[in-house]
């Protein structure tokens, strides 16, 4: 009895049988689990996503990458449809939300946007906007933003667009620079003092310099992810290389069943890092989303103390 009382060395100090050959250790993760293993524990914000074009119970919630966690959801219309059109389509974003609470969660700020992934939710953003949804009113503008819209797509620039650049600073809408040539893209960045989202870069339209300073702005560029993981990380190699690695940012994948572990185990082979690969995934995005709320919540303090 005495003998099963003593004190004996734990299994895993119990020094092995002579002849018998220690397990090798395991093989390190390839790219592509370690790809999978971060997008799991980070998921993608995209920057594009289209309604369907039918809210049909039988085809909620709409099919999406697995490893998306957050959303911005297109407003743009057609040019005849204008308010009216822009109005219609909130409402059925509204309206989806609605109809898929176990899976969709409406979001109106970067906190309200993690709080979503925590509960296991994708957050679902409103914007951006139609540049001419707006009608060249900054009361239009003011109330988008009171109805949960919280970016514009700016794709010229005149005294109205300079104008309504800053009147987006203050109230806390992100300026979209989609679609808008290199000379727009200049003098907004002139402009603005929060960072540009571009929701559906087109890095190879954009020149050296526009890239920097986008760079400098802080700007998040979210790039298309299509089936050819080398060639969008061509594509995101470049604007690593011009404007920094905390520009880059996703824009919607194009094969949605095919996700974005494709990508991310490419540029792990390319050398980008986890902390890299984490802001492509979402925190890029959220930083330029909480400074531009940021910006705005000091230009109301301001001018309350003025």
């Amino acid at each position: 009895m005495a003998e099963l009382l003593d004190d004996h060395p734990p299994l895993s100090t119990v020094p092995a049988a002579a002849g018998v050959p220690t397990p090798p250790d395991p093989p390190p993760l390839d790219e592509t689990a370690r790809a999978r293993a971060l997008l799991a524990a980070q998921p993608v914000t995209e920057g594009h996503t289209e309604l369907p074009e039918s809210l049909d119970p039988e085809d909620l919630p709409p099919v999406r990458a697995p490893e998306a966690g957050a959303q911005l959801w297109s407003l743009h219309v057609e040019a005849d449809e204008g308010v009216i059109g822009t109005l219609r389509r909130i409402d059925s974003v509204r309206a989806l939300v609605a109809t898929c609470p176990e899976d969709l969660r409406l979001a109106h700020t970067s906190s309200e946007l993690a709080d979503a992934r925590n509960c296991g939710r994708v957050a679902a953003l409103l914007g951006p906007v139609g540049w001419s949804a707006l009608g060249g009113s900054a009361a239009t503008l003011r109330a988008y933003h009171a109805l949960g819209v919280r970016a514009v797509n700016l794709t010229c620039f005149d005294r109205f667009a300079r104008d309504a650049v800053r009147e987006m600073n203050r109230i806390g809408l992100a300026v979209d620079l989609s679609g808008a040539d290199p000379d727009t893209v200049r003098s907004a960045l002139a402009v603005t003092r929060a960072p540009a989202l571009l929701t559906r870069a087109a890095p190879e339209a954009l020149p050296d310099d526009v890239l920097r300073l986008l760079g400098g702005n802080g700007a998040v560029l979210m790039v298309t992810v299509t089936e050819d993981p080398a060639a969008a990380a061509d594509v995101l190699d470049r604007v690593r290389a011009g404007a920094g690695p905390q520009c880059v940012g996703v824009s919607h994948t194009t094969a949605p069943a095919v996700g974005y572990a494709p990508l991310f185990a490419e540029l792990l082979r390319r050398g980008w890092t986890a902390q890299e690969l984490v802001g492509l995934a979402h925190a890029n995005a959220t930083r330029a989303l909480r400074e531009t709320e940021f910006l705005s919540r000091t230009n109301r303090i301001r001018r309350a103390a003025a």
